[in-house]
């Protein structure tokens, strides 16, 4: 047998793989793959021949990165609210006058699917230049029926073409709309009734952002169980600037994952562990704006699978990188070298409820990235946490094939 693409020679490959003890370390092994799926992974001694032999030697071999929190598709800037953040306002003032989420929905309301195309295929190009193979993008800033569908259209069909694939989550209720100030129960109706039917079958999740200047515990359980009713997974933004309740509320509901988590209280930690529901922690939105950590402690006691997200969006989290979310997990938020590297793999793909994806093994797809540690740092696990701004990937395997690799690069 003759494989399409065979990997060798690699030092340590880290395969995530449920069936294995810790990060699954494999030690000078080779991975092949034929017609898009995994056909080979073991000793490299005894790796069947291939059509293109790719040199693993100096790397360290992972799944597929996955980043499980993100708002990429945006039009405009918000560099004025960060020079104001700056100078001490909070975030949460800004989005209250009208600013924030807002001023990137008018921007994006404006620009052209074209446009909102572009801009999302270089953020998801620079994704899989670190590594990342599968993202979630969600809707939100549009807050009306066209923009919302369009926003996810857009997203559907970049993940269709080379690059990361992309799951896609309906956030219509991220916050009330300007003309919808003084009417917040019309808004609520308009999201269940004309943009849920709407976007439903262009998205594979529904969220909810359930906190203060945004939506309350009773609007986002109604919003959420409509989602349901159209059988989207369910996830929410929880607990990120206030305690509401919504953290335990979604996970008795059976989310896939919640997100945020500065406010979670020891209910709500008991309520993921019951439940099986994946915490997303999001250090690059906690950084920017200067926030207290979640208790990743007692997440960790209770057995909670613990996710990273790199929050990319224009305003509270500007962050492109996952791998400097993973750093900043770990140094900010208290998660060891392991919990980071699983936080971007397997638990990411798990908080998707994407069960094939972050681990390399039978099961799994088949997406592999080799990663270079900087001049003089030891292949193994640590060196890929430590450094912030590690080198980009040697190259990134999605489905099998490269998506990104050396000579792209010199392109």
């Amino acid at each position: 047998m003759s494989l399409d693409f065979l990997v060798h020679r690699i030092p340590l490959l880290l395969t995530m793989d449920p069936s294995r003890d810790g990060l699954g370390d494999m030690h000078d092994v080779s991975v092949g793959f034929t017609d898009g799926e995994i056909s080979y992974l073991g000793p490299s001694l005894q790796a069947p021949k291939a059509k293109q032999v790719i040199d693993g030697r100096g790397t360290i071999g992972l799944p597929g990165l996955v980043d499980p929190h993100t708002h990429s598709v945006w039009a405009g800037s918000r560099a004025n609210e960060f020079r104001r953040r700056l100078a001490g306002e909070s975030y949460t003032r800004i989005l209250e006058g009208g600013g924030g989420i807002l001023s990137t929905v008018a921007a994006t309301r404006a620009a052209t699917k074209q446009a909102l195309d572009t801009r999302l295929r270089g953020r998801l190009a620079r994704m899989c230049a670190r590594g990342v193979t599968t993202v979630e993008v969600k809707s939100g800033y549009g807050l009306n029926p066209e923009t919302e569908a369009r926003m996810l259209g857009v997203a559907r069909e970049a993940g269709a073409a080379s690059g990361p694939r992309v799951t896609t989550t309906f956030l219509g209720a991220h916050t009330l709309p300007a003309e919808f100030r003084n009417n917040r129960d019309a808004y609520v109706r308009q999201i269940i009734d004309v943009q849920l039917p709407m976007c439903a079958p262009l998205a594979d999740s529904i969220d909810v952002y359930c906190d203060r200047g945004a939506f309350s515990l009773d609007e986002s359980k109604a919003i959420l169980a409509a989602g349901q009713a159209h059988k989207l997974k369910v996830r929410a933004h929880a607990e990120q600037v206030e305690h509401t309740g919504i953290a335990a509320t979604a996970a008795q509901m059976g989310a896939t994952c919640v997100d945020h988590l500065e406010r979670l209280d020891d209910a709500g930690v008991a309520a993921l562990a019951q439940y099986g529901t994946t915490a997303v922690l999001l250090p690059g939105a906690q950084l920017y704006l200067r926030d207290t950590p979640p208790p990743v402690a007692k997440l960790r006691e209770a057995g909670v699978p613990m996710a990273v997200g790199s929050d990319l969006n224009p305003g509270s989290s500007p962050v492109h990188d996952l791998w400097a979310c993973a750093t900043l997990a770990a140094v900010l938020q208290g998660l060891t070298v392991e919990e980071a590297l699983m936080g971007i793999t397997r638990n990411a793909g798990r908080a998707l409820g994407m069960d094939d994806v972050g681990w390399l093994g039978s099961g799994s797809v088949a997406d592999l990235v080799l990663m270079r540690v900087p001049p003089g740092e030891p292949l193994e696990p640590a060196s890929l946490i430590q450094h912030l701004g590690l080198p980009d990937a040697a190259w990134v395997f999605r489905d099998g094939v490269p998506v990104c690799s050396p000579a792209e690069k010199a392109r």
